[in-house]
């Protein structure tokens, strides 16, 4: 979601999760991140929903978004904003044509998704990216309630920041993943987990889930959590799953037995210290990072 005409991608991108903000800026390298931190929200002044007022502590975001920003964006003002994923719907669609004009294209994504929405999508903002393939077309749409966007770019307007691109978090973390094989990538944080599968570098399934353990999930329940993923994916496509990328959680020694069990496939943690930078670690943890690191070197 672009609310700038400037064609050129920020080098500094911001996470605001319901915990806690983000923040990393890329390296000259353009794989890795040159400096990044965090800073811990209160409780409650964070509430990601797809229609109510997410931020209910303005001025205590605004704060964290200032301290955490000014700390590491140097002369930059430009930055990617990775918001929660339970404040924007994302959907896979598929069409047996779309028109080749871009409005008329976004009328026809907008019509489909106009009765599986809490909202109205007339009010919302919708951005999508389509490719062709054998049985058509095959759209990855984003739509999120209009105000709930504005609410997370005005917060970073009052820091002092402009946020010229707008992502959910875990579309931003598919970004730091290779999906070249059937890999899955699964991402929990506090309120949701979210399973993605690629395959030949493209998004086969996406699905939100209801996260009611928060980032303490265990393997075991982690890997009940994916299971009807993986088996859809597999009586649908006909492949296994070769690469599993777990992002979201400290103990991915303690997931991946359950994970490997049940699909076979290698077990990493989505973001790596390489991709972190070693001058950058320090002591923002680097499961939590993989929002910001994914929208910077996608």
């Amino acid at each position: 979601m672009s609310s700038s005409s400037n064609p050129a991608k920020p080098k500094l991108a911001c996470e605001i999760a319901a915990d806690r903000v983000l923040v990393g800026r890329l390296g000259t390298d353009g794989r890795s991140l040159e400096a990044c931190a965090a800073h811990e929200l209160a409780p409650g002044s964070v509430v990601p929903d797809l229609v109510e007022v997410n931020l209910r502590q303005r001025d205590a975001v605004k704060d964290a978004l200032q301290a955490t920003l000014h700390s590491v964006a140097g002369r930059t003002h430009d930055v990617i904003a990775v918001v929660p994923d339970a404040a924007v719907r994302v959907v896979l669609l598929e069409f047996d044509t779309l028109p080749s004009d871009s409005e008329e294209a976004a009328s026809v994504v907008r019509f489909r998704m106009k009765k599986s929405l809490p909202f109205d999508v007339e009010k919302a903002r919708v951005s999508y990216h389509a490719r062709k393939s054998n049985a058509g077309v095959r759209v990855v749409a984003a739509v999120a309630l209009s105000s709930v966007v504005e609410d997370y770019e005005i917060a970073f307007r009052e820091a002092g920041f402009n946020p010229g691109v707008v992502l959910p978090s875990m579309l931003a973390a598919l970004g730091a993943a290779e999906g070249h094989r059937p890999t899955l990538v699964v991402k929990v944080d506090s309120r949701t987990t979210s399973i993605a599968i690629l395959n030949d570098d493209h998004l086969e399934l996406f699905r939100t889930l209801e996260n009611t353990r928060g980032v303490t999930v265990t393997g075991d329940q982690l890997a009940e959590e994916v299971y009807p993923s993986v088996v859809f994916f597999q009586d649908t496509y006909h492949l296994n799953i070769e690469m599993i990328y777990v992002a979201g959680i400290s103990d991915i020694a303690g997931a991946a037995p359950a994970l490997h069990s049940q699909t076979g496939a290698e077990v990493q943690e989505l973001v790596t210290s390489s991709q972190l930078g070693v001058s950058a670690g320090g002591s923002v943890p680097r499961w939590r990072m993989a929002g910001v690191v994914g929208s910077l070197i996608s």
